[in-house]
């Protein structure tokens, strides 16, 4: 833990002082995944890449692919920015098409009525921070209960473990975050 703190602080240095490239101190690749976990939980499992994508969306539609456990975010040009997800678990998956209704960064949490009917252990409100389960940011999707949101947990990333929401670790959702507004398109595959 104290190591994780370190980097962090020397990270933040680096940028602080005007260093062109924290990156090559090896400590944040701005580019993809943090290898320090610079805002908790770690970096992916599944590395975020861009990939050849073949869909019918406009550019900066998200597209969430459950079976996959990917979601990706149309560039244009026949190109995504795909980024490792986790999804729901057996029960708990959905399909539909949603816009983002609003953005949060470090989010409150405050679990629903249906969710702590199944776990009344959960806390009745979390303020947001590292150890909130909704991570650095959140995109909330619709009228519904489920957003996009990160985790602390990296190791959930390409598991059916939530109920229903959409976890990327926070290096990965805070890129997403500074990528996409309030009425952007979401379409969730659930195949």
């Amino acid at each position: 833990m104290i190591r994780f703190f370190a980097a962090q602080i020397t990270a933040m240095a680096l940028v602080l002082a005007g260093a062109a490239d924290a990156s090559a101190a090896g400590m944040i690749d701005f580019t993809g995944t943090s290898s320090t976990g610079y805002l908790g939980g770690g970096g992916s499992p599944i590395p975020r890449t861009t990939v050849m994508y073949n869909g019918n969306y406009a550019p900066g539609t998200i597209v969430v692919n459950t079976a996959e456990r990917r979601l990706y975010l149309v560039l244009g040009n026949g190109q995504a920015l795909r980024y490792g997800i986790g999804v729901g678990r057996d029960g708990f998956r959905w399909g539909g098409v949603h816009r983002i209704t609003a953005k949060k960064e470090w989010p409150d949490w405050t679990p629903p009525s249906q969710m702590l009917a199944r776990r009344p252990d959960l806390p009745r409100h979390m303020k947001g921070g590292i150890e909130n389960p909704l991570g650095a940011r959140a995109m909330y999707l619709g009228s519904t209960l489920y957003r996009i949101h990160g985790s602390n947990e990296p190791e959930t990333i390409g598991q059916a473990v939530s109920s229903g929401c959409f976890r990327m670790t926070n290096d990965d959702v805070s890129d997403l975050y500074s990528r996409v507004a309030v009425g952007t398109p979401v379409v969730v595959l659930n195949n």
